[in-house]
């Protein structure tokens, strides 16, 4: 049995294990496993409807958690563990002032941009200055729906060029194209990061 008849045996015959799995691994790194899904979509692996609830649940519980984290810790928590997260004080500060004045954009912009290298110092500093819960998971929620769709139709793009072509050196070319938008999503987010640490 090769990997695409596993695949689709564990989608067919236990669907709600694979998108279990899904929901926690979106929680961890939700827009790499987005454009996966949506290159397994157009192989008809999964349907629109529960891959698109599970990406966005995956990610909205790591939303949420981060929340926390900032409302029930706060200066603490960044203090003696920030730096394992790219999380420090200056860049804790400055989102704060942002966030003064423009609550809902920062929040929808963070998420509708990977947070520019501030994804994670968003989400905790909105929990912090305790940002309302309600406000802060409709602000989330609608930047979630519009960034699964746009991931999952990138995907989806991707996995119609693979089977639109025969040619075997096609296909690796659009698969290496592929891995190479992959490690340029994540070495970006991480230079920002660098970066924004330096200043």
């Amino acid at each position: 049995m090769n990997l695409q008849h596993a695949l689709m045996y564990l989608v067919t015959n236990y669907p709600v294990l694979v998108y279990a799995v899904i929901i926690m691994t979106s929680f961890v790194e939700g827009p790499i496993l987005a454009l996966l899904c949506g290159v397994f979509y157009r192989l008809g692996f999964f349907h629109i409807v529960p891959i698109y609830f599970a990406l966005m649940s995956g990610d909205l519980i790591g939303d949420c958690f981060w929340y926390w984290i900032g409302y029930r810790f706060g200066h603490r928590f960044i203090q003696r563990f920030g730096r394992y997260f790219s999380i420090h004080e200056k860049n804790v500060n400055k989102v704060e002032t942002i966030f003064h004045t423009h609550k809902d954009s920062i929040l929808l912009i963070s998420k509708l941009t990977m947070g520019l290298g501030f994804a994670l110092v968003t989400l905790v500093t909105a929990g912090l200055v305790r940002i309302p819960f309600k406000r802060y998971l409709t602000m989330n929620v609608l930047g979630q729906f519009i960034w699964t769709g746009l991931l999952l139709t990138l995907g989806y793009v991707f996995g119609n060029l693979y089977v639109s072509f025969n040619n075997i050196f096609a296909r690796v070319s659009i698969g290496a194209f592929f891995v190479m938008l992959i490690v340029v999503m994540f070495g970006f987010g991480k230079y920002v990061r660098a970066r924004i640490a330096k200043e």
